[in-house]
């Protein structure tokens, strides 16, 4: 077998990124070696692969849906947000500089075409099947002149598209025949047909409305998957305050001690890696919410300050909200608090930023002996160590370079009483050390709180991959999806009118 597929979606979140995953997942179980490629992703959570490159985290997600290593292949161009008008790019893992959207979109996005098809090619030549992601949607008609993400890589390198369309959002028909009717002849003669994601109910009720779409588009529905809550794990971006992320929602499962552990994680603007706190949220008797408002700290055993491409804007934030006083005020009190990267430099001293931010001189929350200097240079590492007598890998992601003169050592950052602060993303998914912290946050916030000895956030992740694979196996035509991928799609597929306009 060889071929390969693009998951397009009528909307933004409409699911093609667990669609993906899912696909890849089904693949791999029959024996097909899989890859998954997004040429494009305009995310804030992010990767770094052991080769030190940085990637989309929903690509890593789905390398390993598909059981190999995630490599900067498999998502050759990241936009990292960090304003209203403006994201970093990152080329091949390594950032590249920082422009506007008038400026990528302008003709920078167009010669970066060559090196995301290069990339394609690549994966293909050495797999089986490639399934790549969409952005957005392909009928985008303002953005098609340069698009590098959707119809463009489906043109350039012959691909089939399944378009993926949210019932649950409404207007799932509309949107279907929609996408096909504002794309060019030669994009529509790519468009084999659509998933139908999110639905409930029984499908006998949507069968008829399918079979219209087919009438009027001439393209057939490759399957209808149902709703499941707590699929969508390593969301894109945005924050999601239902914690979609989470490989299991905390509600569902009962403490193992008397009490629970309420976990308050501040939700700082252009906040990046939320992701770090589905671990905690994985474990029975853990309660993670979002908050914004210094009220909300008061009954959290631990707050969370997390990753966020604004250090400097986000310390304004919690200043101008009163979460700053109220972070000071636990530390005071030696009530846990956690920094993790953005969130561990402005717990700092002092902040110096002449890159990310160019505010100059900052002054920190001065909960830790840490001063930040910014480096135009960002680091890209995967860190092994210890803490609390257990093993933690990590991931890092920053531009802050962090001096500590003083505190405890922690995970190449400090802890001064019961204030933590490290550049480690990803820790909290090492078993051990996770239920070490957690014993230790239990005893300070006076709670009988106990961690579940057996959660293992590595086997809750796969478990979650293959319910992926399952929904495709179970609910989609999958010979008809294996034919589609081997061939390419159909020929003969009609033109809907209008078409793209001119």
């Amino acid at each position: 077998m060889s071929g390969g597929l693009l998951v397009a979606g009528t909307t933004s979140d409409a699911g093609k990124s667990v669609v993906t995953a899912g696909i890849c997942r089904w693949l791999v179980r029959q024996g097909v070696k899989v890859a998954p490629f997004k040429a494009q992703n305009m995310s804030l959570n992010s990767f770094v692969t052991r080769d030190g490159a940085e990637i989309g985290r929903a690509q890593a997600m789905q390398a390993q849906a598909c059981r190999v290593e995630p490599t900067a292949l498999m998502n050759p161009v990241l936009l990292k947000p960090g304003g209203e008008r403006s994201s970093q790019v990152v080329l091949l893992g390594r950032p590249v500089g920082e422009m506007s959207a008038r400026g990528y979109h302008g003709g920078r996005q167009e010669r970066l075409l060559g090196t995301v098809l290069d990339s394609l090619a690549e994966l293909r030549a050495t797999h089986d099947a490639v399934i790549c992601e969409g952005a957005g949607s392909p009928a985008e008609i303002n953005l098609r002149r340069t698009d590098i993400v959707n119809m463009a890589i489906a043109r350039g390198a012959g691909l089939p598209v399944l378009v993926v369309g949210d019932i649950d959002r409404g207007g799932v028909f509309a949107s279907f025949f929609g996408t096909v009717a504002l794309l060019a002849p030669e994009d529509q003669a790519l468009v084999a047909g659509y998933l139908v994601n999110k639905f409930r109910g029984d499908v006998s009720l949507l069968e008829p409305g399918l079979d219209m779409l087919h009438g009027l588009t001439g393209r057939r529905t490759y399957g209808v998957l149902p709703f499941r809550h707590g699929l969508g794990i390593d969301e894109e971006d945005g924050l999601r305050v239902s914690l979609r992320g989470t490989v299991r929602e905390s509600a569902v499962a009962p403490p193992v001690g008397e009490d629970v552990l309420r976990v308050a994680v501040c939700a700082v603007p252009l906040m990046s890696n939320f992701t770090d706190v589905d671990a905690l949220a994985a474990e029975p008797g853990v309660v993670v919410r979002f908050v914004d408002r210094p009220e909300e700290l008061a009954d959290a055993d631990l707050v969370i300050v997390p990753g966020t491409r604004g250090t400097v804007r986000a310390l304004q934030w919690l200043r101008e909200r009163g979460l700053a006083d109220a972070i000071a005020r636990r530390a005071a009190e030696r009530r846990p608090v956690l920094g993790i990267c953005g969130g561990f430099q402005l717990l700092g001293e002092h902040i110096e930023d002449e890159v990310e931010s160019r505010a100059g001189h900052v002054d920190g929350l001065g909960l830790l002996p840490v001063r930040v200097r910014f480096a135009r240079e960002k680091t890209l590492t995967r860190p092994v160590g210890t803490a609390l007598g257990e093993r933690v890998e990590g991931y890092e992601i920053h531009h802050g370079v962090a001096r500590v003169a003083g505190g405890d050592p922690f995970l190449d950052g400090c802890r001064v009483g019961q204030t933590w602060g490290t550049h480690w993303h990803g820790s909290l998914e090492s078993d051990g050390f996770r239920r070490a912290f957690l014993r230790e946050v239990a005893a300070a916030a006076g709670r009988r709180f106990v961690p579940a000895r057996d959660t293992s956030f590595a086997a809750l992740r796969e478990e979650q991959l293959d319910r992926l694979g399952d929904l495709i196996e179970h609910h989609a035509d999958t010979d008809a999806l294996w034919r589609l991928i081997e061939s390419g799609a159909p020929r003969g597929l009609p033109f809907v009118p209008p078409g793209a306009p001119a």
